[in-house]
């Protein structure tokens, strides 16, 4: 009988998104504050990423939000978080499963994640499936909307921020 082999790189890897679930749960709690802010580099082909079309086609591979500044509504489940975020003065709700996030990383406290992510052929639709394993209550885009430009002024040219990870890595 041939019994299988312990995937140490995969239980690691495991272990350290619990580390990713824990600190977004704990910002979405408001348990974190300044200067802590994250940037999170995610697999757009990962067939539960749920986004807008023309998001995925702008990032066909992988994208890098920001979570500082204007985000609003993070949930965060037991396999994925989702976030409202700004892209042009326009609310678009994200949902990314962990398993999806390349990097992560809180340049304030000088720490970065870096992950594999298993490369799965992209599905047709797959932005517009209903992933079962997600389980995360999604707001409607308009709540976030009005609350981001109730609170943070989004209307005034704020968006989105796409950064190159680059200067965080080690070299």
């Amino acid at each position: 009988m041939r019994r299988g082999r312990v995937e140490y790189g995969r239980l690691v890897e495991d272990a350290l998104r619990g580390v990713v679930r824990k600190v977004l749960a704990e910002l979405a709690a408001g348990e974190i504050g300044a200067p802590h802010h994250f940037y999170i580099t995610y697999s757009t082909r990962h067939p539960e990423v749920r986004m807008p079309d023309y998001l995925r086609e702008r990032y066909p591979t992988e994208i890098t939000i920001v979570l500082q500044h204007q985000y609003w509504d993070l949930e965060v489940g037991e396999q994925a978080f989702a976030v409202t975020l700004s892209f042009n003065d326009i609310p678009e709700r994200l949902t990314v499963p962990f398993r999806a996030i390349r990097v992560f990383a809180d340049p304030s406290a000088e720490f970065g994640l870096q992950f594999t992510v298993e490369e799965v052929p992209e599905t047709a639709g797959a932005a517009e499936q209903e992933p079962a394993a997600l389980s995360l209550p999604i707001s409607p885009p308009e709540a976030g909307a009005e609350r981001a430009e109730q609170e943070t002024g989004a209307g005034d040219g704020g968006g989105a921020e796409i950064v190159a990870l680059d200067r965080f890595r080690k070299k």
